[in-house]
């Protein structure tokens, strides 16, 4: 199993908490994708700059895939593999606002992601969420450098 997938595993249970990115006091679904990354690569490549629950919509930017494409492989989105980041279109039209980590691919696939209401939660990528997978991405999975004293 990959070290993406047993780490978003151990922030199951963490409760919905808009912004937030604090295994098992907090995490919305950005806030996992960040809270994996601190854990596994350490500090973020850039800061995340504060957001609204509708962000984006307003405007049309694809902000987050943007600022994913910046820091991370883009693949195909027939290639699935276990830890690899999904990004959700949670409507027709809308921009790009959900962020999942694929945990089993075919024939049961699953994902990890943060929902309001449910909290940091694993499921089926059944029918429904899958069409609403617009891009695909590479967990960078590295070890931090040792702090030196």
């Amino acid at each position: 199993m990959s070290r993406v997938v047993t780490a978003a595993r151990d922030w199951l249970g963490t409760p919905y908490v808009h912004q937030a990115s604090c295994k098992g006091a907090g995490s919305d679904c950005l806030g996992l994708l960040l809270g994996l990354w601190r854990e596994l690569n350490g500090p973020l490549p850039a800061p995340v700059p504060a957001y609204t629950n509708d962000w984006s919509e307003a405007s049309g930017e694809e902000r987050l895939l943007v600022a994913l494409r910046a820091h991370l492989t883009e693949k195909n989105l027939a290639d699935a593999a276990p830890g690899d980041v999904l990004i959700f279109r949670m409507r027709t039209g809308g921009v790009a606002k959900h962020v999942g980590l694929q945990t089993q691919v075919r024939p049961s696939a699953r994902f990890i992601h943060a929902y309001s209401g449910h909290g940091v939660m694993e499921g089926a990528l059944t029918a429904p969420w899958a069409r609403r997978v617009v891009a695909r991405f590479v967990f960078p999975c590295t070890t931090p450098a040792p702090e030196r004293t």
